[in-house]
């Protein structure tokens, strides 16, 4: 289970280097939170490649990626989300909980 929480901590902290780096503005703004999110994302998601097949970790770390970036640039960046826009992240939830619930492709690494 251990792998799982640096799978979730990977991901937290890639969500805090991609809001990070919006706030740049083209890196005219440059924030160190970007290089520390980003480094700290990377550093956690290689813990978990030890354990986890990587396939499985890098469909899991960038589909929940992108539904946090959604999910942080709808309120906090003034974006929006239309029907079209919820449909395929639905349809990316999807295909995570296929492959980590379902598939037998992605068995771990031993």
């Amino acid at each position: 289970m251990r792998e799982y929480a640096f799978l979730a901590v990977a991901i937290v902290s890639e969500a805090v280097g991609t809001a990070s780096l919006k706030l740049t503005d083209g890196f005219t703004n440059f924030v160190p939170s970007v290089v520390v999110g980003y480094l700290c994302s990377f550093y956690f998601l290689s813990l978990t490649l030890q354990e986890l097949p990587i396939g499985l970790v890098y469909a899991t770390w960038s589909a929940v990626g992108i539904i946090r970036a959604a999910g942080i640039g709808t309120p906090y960046f003034d974006e929006s989300l239309d029907a079209v826009g919820v449909a395929g992240i639905a349809l990316i939830v999807a295909g995570v909980v296929f492959l980590n619930v379902f598939s037998n492709a992605y068995q771990p690494a031993r």
